[in-house]
């Protein structure tokens, strides 16, 4: 197993920016309604290993189904960067969505599906 990497990004138009250590060896693709429509790729780190640089104060927040994760959007251009929530052992988590990843490429990557609709 990799140890995580510092990677940048934000949303479409770049009103929302972050740095984070992540690792990319572990992504998922998740089924559930708003991931399926949205075209989101995920990984899970802790929210100490999470800066936001930019737009915290502008998110517009959405949450759904159980009402336990905070879906976070830039209001400018509608791209969720992120996603707060916390942990089975009560750890403040951040649902990162690879695709805003400065560079990445995400045909390089092995998600593993996540069947979230279940849930």
């Amino acid at each position: 197993m990799s140890e995580p990497k510092t990677q940048t990004g934000g949303c479409h138009c770049g009103h929302v920016r972050y740095q984070a250590q992540a690792n990319l060896e572990h992504v998922l693709s998740c089924n559930c309604s708003i991931c399926t429509q949205r075209g989101l790729l995920l990984t899970f780190l802790p929210a100490a290993q999470f800066h936001l640089e930019s737009g915290g104060d502008d998110l517009v927040e959405y949450r759904f189904n159980k009402h336990v994760i905070r879906h976070l959007f830039c209001p400018v251009c509608g791209i969720e960067a992120f996603a707060r929530g916390t942990a089975p052992d009560g750890t403040e988590t951040i649902a990162l969505n690879v695709r805003t990843i400065d560079g990445i490429d995400v045909s390089t990557l092995k998600p593993q599906s996540y069947d979230g609709r279940s849930k």
